[in-house]
């Protein structure tokens, strides 16, 4: 799976918090990566005023499955880990949904087929 990481001008966006959201995004996503071919992250300052608690930051983040469309999903937070974590669970949920129960429940080897 590709990974792409993109801020806005007002996100410092360096290698390091790159390298942070690509580990963070790859372990959560690993069992859904066979069936991705690239994923992309944009984090961007939404207001350009830091208040105490505001959602200034927002994450888009968008997967694209081998077969099928695109799945697009976005949160803000008070922080690119904030949004880009709330954004994230909001995508797992999305393939959950999107892939089906197959990939949270597998058969047992040696199972009985119903007999």
């Amino acid at each position: 799976m590709d990974f792409q990481f993109n801020t806005g001008n007002k996100i410092d966006g360096g290698a390091r918090m790159e390298a942070h959201f690509e580990t963070r995004v790859r372990e959560r996503l690993a069992r859904f990566e066979p069936r991705l071919s690239r994923l992309e992250v944009h984090v961007r300052d939404i207001d350009g005023i830091r208040r105490s608690g505001a959602q200034g930051v927002e994450a888009v983040l968008e997967a694209r499955p081998k077969a099928g469309e695109p799945l697009t999903v976005s949160a803000r937070g008070a922080t690119p880990e904030e949004a880009v974590g709330s954004a994230l669970k909001t995508l797992v949920g999305r393939l959950d949904a999107t892939f089906g129960k197959s990939d949270r429940v597998r058969p047992q080897a040696g199972r009985d087929s119903g007999k």
